[in-house]
């Protein structure tokens, strides 16, 4: 039962760093909820990075099967943090005025786990990056982030490697910026999901990607509603919109010709 010389449960996870890092700014009993709330989210969201970074790297090894089981897992983490905004939303709006003020700029918006979650996928609106510019160290892996092709990028060019015309995509050489919809893509996905058994590896893989989409999507739609439910129509701490800002980004798709293919069948 001793443990003075030996790794124990608390040193191996560096639990007291973690557990003592939550610093209330004010007296309300809710703000301990809304730290931990998104502190727990930061350190999914980091999993989530390390799976499709991964997902990626196998991807662009023409070895897209280990990639179906982490891009799985993004979506499991994404029910996790859908789950988190249940917890949060137990928060009444008079609770979190009374530590709102103390969060001054700070704001989700700034969220740079989050950023690269969205540039990794393909989502690559470099105007993004202004939050971040105060940060040179974060602001170094968002743009080594922008320089490699993104998971649906990748996805793209196995299509290719595959013997499938994927027009345009195939001369890219520019990853910053989001790419645009393409009619031969969308005929290339149309052909693996007519013949499935023919295409089984890329067919698989397009619903991991859908269902990894389908899960971050309702992870935007509980963040609108949980926004609104808590502060209204106000504007963001950050200086958005607020729910305004977050409802347009409910327009954006990480793999639209995926979406699209659905109708074409």
């Amino acid at each position: 039962m001793s443990f003075q010389e030996r790794m124990s449960y608390t040193d191996y996870l560096q639990l007291d760093p973690i557990l003592s890092a939550q610093k209330p700014l004010s007296s309300a009993h809710d703000e301990m909820l809304f730290i931990i709330q998104h502190q727990t989210s930061e350190l999914w969201m980091k999993l989530a990075i390390h799976e499709i970074g991964s997902a990626i790297n196998a991807i662009r090894g023409d070895q897209p099967q280990p990639a179906f089981k982490m891009l799985s897992r993004v979506a499991r983490i994404f029910e996790q943090l859908n789950n988190a905004w249940d917890v949060l939303r137990t928060m009444t709006p008079s609770e979190y005025t009374e530590f709102r003020e103390a969060l001054g700029q700070s704001s989700g918006f700034q969220s740079c786990q989050y950023r690269a979650i969205e540039f990794l996928a393909g989502n690559r609106n470099l105007a993004m990056l202004g939050p971040h510019r105060h940060r040179p160290d974060l602001l170094a892996q968002l743009e080594a982030i922008l320089w490699r092709p993104s998971l649906y990028d990748e996805a793209i060019l196995l299509l290719s490697r595959q013997g499938f015309d994927i027009g345009p995509d195939a001369a890219r050489t520019d990853w910053r910026e989001t790419r645009r919809e393409s009619a031969e893509v969308l005929e290339a996905w149309r052909q693996v999901y007519a013949s499935p058994q023919r295409y089984w590896h890329l067919y698989e893989l397009a619903e991991k990607l859908v269902d990894f989409e389908d899960y971050f999507r309702r992870w935007r739609f509980n963040h609108v509603t949980t926004v609104e439910r808590v502060i209204g129509f106000k504007r963001g701490t950050g200086g958005t919109s607020g729910t305004q800002y977050l409802k347009k980004m409910l327009e954006v798709e990480l793999f639209p010709e995926l979406w699209r293919v659905r109708t074409v069948l």
